[in-house]
């Protein structure tokens, strides 16, 4: 047996992994989210109950000596479980509370049992946005069961914490928020219960125990197949009217569920008390005897698991003779018991040999005696079996007679105990006490009506031990677990809730004390094993009330011995709501707002930076020097500059700034080539040539595209073409998108069907990078083809410019690699000799170039190059000195117009002229357009738009979209 069980705790340290891999969908159905860090299981909302109110379960408990402070803060805690406040006029209303009151309070100067329930309204009114408790039911305890929200802590792998308070001064409270269900409270004494179940009329029995009318409501609207939940709480002394009440329960509300617990006290002296109120009612009951519950009807349901804390002994036996509540003979069942010896073979551990010897002759003698097959009284063979038993479990046997009878078959399932728990079938076996025993003919009987005797039905021994106990526990949660697998799988037949509260029941004879002076052990197992369950709680009862197996056909009962499991949820799969979730999701997004926030102070500290780069000079400064035709002077940066240092007989260089720009261009340059600078110690030159060529050998890789093709297709369609820019800020505006994510923005233009796109990939001013480039052109590529996969048309996957100030060959190599198509040469940078140096570097890597002009100057120095060496010509509004706009727009209207440009058509032919700079922004007429409109007029064949794309409520597809329609329009 002991080795069936490691197998069995083997599975379970391996069944996070099993249960991990089942998570695309969750309890019921509903998909989860898997953390075994910090959460194990998160419930997410079915698809269109995302609006529906949560189901809400939230405990407190105190061990405060005083009851009326023990119940303050009880509550208070329990209120900090439950969801804040809407704030809205109408406060919020608790529909269930749950409240269970240490029996020790009864002594001693504490407040009279008659006032627990004024001081739980008040509190939670107190304590809740002024709520009001709608139910709430309870009574006295040998021990509480509470939980608490767990922290959000790393280490934290439960929702909540358990704690289970015996023998001790203890208050414990729930608070249930529970839509959608209808409630009612109800109470019986001895006398209402009528004893002719069955006979009675429905309606009489119902008003005769205080139901009468509950659930007529839903019948009326057609819901007749809704199934009831009873929590039943009755006093010790009720015990023989109970079974009566839960037989007319089954009777007269079919297919209902009942779950609940006998109350109880820490010493015989005390009387058990229970608590009941109603707002409908509104007056608050105290009773000392009878029985008080509360029936729900509507989005409810109940799952039962048992722990009977028996372990087996013996071999299987079948009742030969036996009825009603007696067994009378006995035998071995064979059959059964070879099947059982066989699961258990390697279970067996090896022993000690002498006390193998001993214990095998005893085994033998027991065993010589039962394979008699002559049918012999069950305290005949109680008596051979004990002797082959421990100490421990003959001292128990003789205290105690424990029987087993089976129930619901054994075809197709395992034959051990354990191995059938863990295996999500169920207990095989229900144990009851022997109430007496025959000395005469050696028969024994069960207390009346707690079991019927049915001569062929299966029988086991059964003592209880701690060890096996404390398996059973694990094994039962282990096949929960297995159940949620099949269910997974499709094999279960109904799918299986997520809980959002687990109440338990351990009879008196259970807690600290059965499990060895483990303490919390079974509340802790259920949060550990249910790690998403927010409220795990309950109290310590005389006796379990409820089926013994979630899929178990025997009758609700009470159970003397035992531990209940009652598993609440929804039936329609709500959302539930977590204390634990909610706190470790808000400090989460706490922690994810200062994260962002810090990364966009970051960000604005770089963008300042590049405004502090693009600012002139200060007030009473001389401005930029400029040549005779008007140009700036461009000094390039002094790397040798510096002063002699000598040390020793070594003499150093020591590099000083000796130098301010004398303009923007200027500084922008100078950093440029610093940053190139850097580049080239990481990858030098030659490296990167031989990158280029094996790339360009490669057929696999890509190469550049014909830019310039789907531009001229656009022109001749549309006569002025709209090309987008990316660009993350702009030096003189500052950011131009709070997250710039240029794959998502070039997949929108590429669906908005643009026939190129710019990317800005400059890090010095304008906070690009050369992946931009790379994003880009996969994002083009990636859209493209998602496009034609919804529509079957498709479209053109745009060619990408790339936008930076090029001074070096290094930096064409650098974007060639990274998926450039074209690049753009700021005319107004380059001296003549690198002009033409930097456009034949371009044409060996099949790129084309284009070129950016602010001047006519600028404009007669491309006049000059070779024909075809231009593939298009960009002029700008921008001024190279400050880095700012021609804002009026003229700039670019005077070139347009130009002798200069009129020049260059005539000596390198039909090359396309675009326009950048604020297009887009610059209004005309209070409308860009109308700006689009008259470059158009003066001869442009489009423009390229950057921040012009930003629009309040638009996207830049979107913008872009709206320039062409209305370009076509006019």
């Amino acid at each position: 047996m002991q080795k069936t069980w490691r197998c069995c705790a083997a599975l379970v340290a391996s069944f996070p992994c099993i249960f991990a891999f089942q998570t695309t969908r969750g309890f019921g159905g509903l998909p989860f989210s898997v953390d075994y860090q910090r959460r194990s299981a998160i419930p997410l909302c079915a698809e269109g109950l995302q609006d529906q109110k949560p189901q809400v379960f939230a405990s407190g408990y105190s061990t405060q000596a005083n009851l009326v402070d023990a119940l303050k803060e009880a509550i208070k805690v329990a209120v900090e479980g439950l969801p804040e406040s809407s704030g809205s006029e109408q406060p919020p209303k608790i529909d269930l509370a749950m409240v269970s009151v240490s029996s020790l309070y009864d002594g001693g100067i504490v407040q009279p049992a008659t006032s627990v329930i004024p001081i739980v309204l008040d509190s939670v009114a107190e304590y809740y946005s002024g709520a009001s408790i709608e139910n709430l039911i309870g009574g006295s305890a040998a021990g509480c069961i509470s939980s608490t929200a767990t922290a959000p802590t790393e280490q934290a792998s439960n929702s909540c914490e358990t704690v289970e308070l015996e023998g001790i001064p203890a208050v414990s409270v729930t608070l249930a928020m529970l839509p959608e269900v209808e409630l009612r409270t109800f109470t019986c004494g001895k006398d209402d219960v009528p004893d002719d179940v069955g006979r009675s009329p429905p309606d009489r029995w119902k008003s005769a125990v205080g139901l009468g009318g509950f659930g007529e409501s839903s019948a009326d609207n057609g819901e007749e197949d809704d199934e009831p939940v009873f929590f039943v709480l009755p006093s010790p002394g009720f015990s023989t009217e109970l079974d009566d009440l839960l037989y007319g329960i089954s009777i007269y509300f079919p297919g209902c569920q009942v779950f609940g617990g006998v109350s109880s006290t820490v010493s015989s002296l005390s009387r058990a008390k229970l608590y009941l109120y109603s707002s409908s009612l509104g007056t608050p009951m105290t009773y000392t005897d009878g029985c008080v519950g509360i029936a729900m009807l509507g989005d409810i349901q109940v799952q039962s698991l048992s722990a009977q804390g028996a372990k087996p002994v013996g071999g299987i036996y079948q009742i030969v003779k036996g009825a009603e509540s007696s067994i009378q003979a006995i035998c071995l069942d064979e059959e059964a018991t070879a099947a059982l010896e066989d699961e258990e073979e390697e279970a067996e551990t090896e022993e000690d040999e002498d006390e193998d010897e001993n214990m095998d002759a005893k085994a033998r003698m027991a065993q010589a005696y039962a394979k008699a097959r002559i049918p012999k009284p069950p305290l005949a063979e109680a008596n051979f079996l004990m002797r082959t038993l421990s100490d421990d479990d003959q001292a128990f046997m003789r205290r105690q007679l424990l029987i087993g009878i089976e129930q619901g078959g054994s075809i197709g399932r395992s034959a051990g105990e354990l191995a059938r728990l863990a295996a999500g079938e169920g207990h095989r076996f229900r144990v009851f006490q022997v109430a007496s025993g025959g000395m005469k003919d050696g028969s024994v009987t069960f207390a009346l009506g707690s079991v019927e005797i049915s001569p062929g039905t299966r029988a086991r021994f059964f003592v209880r031990e701690s060890g096996f106990a404390k398996r059973e526990v694990e094994a039962l949660w282990l096949g929960y677990k297995q159940r949620l697998l099949n269910e997974q799988f499709g094999e279960a037949k109904d799918k299986i809730p997520s809980p959002s509260c687990c109440f338990i029941v351990p009879t008196l004879d259970r807690g600290s004390k059965f499990f060895l002076g483990k303490s919390d052990f079974e509340s802790s197992s259920a949060a550990r094993m249910m790690p998403s369950v927010p409220c795990v709680t309950g109290f310590f009862g005389n006796g379990v009330i409820g089926r013994i197996d979630v899929d178990s056909e025997s009758p609700v009962g009470v159970q003397g011995s035992a531990s209940g499991y009652f598993l609440i949820s929804s039936k329609s799969g709500r959302p539930i709501y977590s204390a634990a979730m909610a706190a470790a999701e808000k400090a989460a997004a706490e922690e994810q707002a200062a994260i962002e926030k810090k990364a966009q102070q970051l960000v604005e500290a770089e963008d300042e930076k590049r405004r502090q780069r693009t600012k002139g000079p200060e007030k009473g400064g001389s401005k930029a020097p400029r040549s005779d035709d008007g140009e700036l002077i461009i000094k390039r940066r002094e790397v040798h500059s510096g002063r002699a240092m000598t040390v020793s007989t070594v003499e150093w260089s020591v590099a000083e700034k000796t130098a301010t720009p004398s303009s923007v261009l200027e500084g922008y340059m100078w950093e440029k080539e610093a940053e190139v600078d850097r580049f080239r110690e990481r990858v030098p030159l030659a490296n990167l040539v031989s990158q280029c060529r094996l790339a360009a050998a490669d057929p696999t890789l890509p190469k550049p595209r014909d830019f310039l093709g789907p531009i001229k297709q656009a022109i001749e369609s549309d006569g002025f073409v709209v090309i987008p820019e990316c660009k993350r800020m702009e030096p003189s505006v500052g950011s131009l998108r709070r997250r710039y994510d240029v794959s998502s923005l070039v997949k929108s233009l590429t669906v908005a069907g643009v026939p190129a796109i710019s990317v800005n990939c400059d890090g010095v001013l304008f906070g690009g990078s050369l992946e931009d480039i790379t994003k880009a052109r996969a994002a083009a590529s990636s859209a493209a083809v998602e496009d034609m996969s919804i529509d079957g048309d498709g479209v053109v996957v745009p060619p990408v410019l790339a936008s930076d100030l090029l001074l070096y060959p290094y930096q064409l190599y650098k974007l060639s690699l990274a998926g450039a198509d074209a690049v753009n040469l700021v005319v107004g940078a380059l001296s003549k000799k690198d002009l033409t140096y930097l456009i034949k570097i371009a044409s060996s890597l099949k790129l084309q170039t284009l070129a950016s002009v602010t001047s006519e100057v600028q404009l007669n120095s491309l006049a000059d190059l070779p024909t075809g060496t231009i593939a298009a010509i960009v002029v700008s509004n921008r001024q190279l000195e400050d880095f700012s706009f021609d804002m009026s727009g003229e700039q670019a209207l005077r070139l347009l117009k130009s002798h200069a440009l009129e020049k260059i058509r005539e000596s390198h032919g039909d090359v396309p002229v675009f326009v950048e700079g604020r297009v887009g922004a610059i209004e005309r007429s209070g409308s860009a357009v109308s700006y689009l409109e008259e470059l158009k007029a003066a001869g442009a064949d489009g423009c390229i738009v950057g921040g012009g794309l930003i629009r309040e409520g638009m996207e830049s597809s979107e913008v872009i979209q709206q320039f062409q329609k209305e370009l076509a329009a006019s």
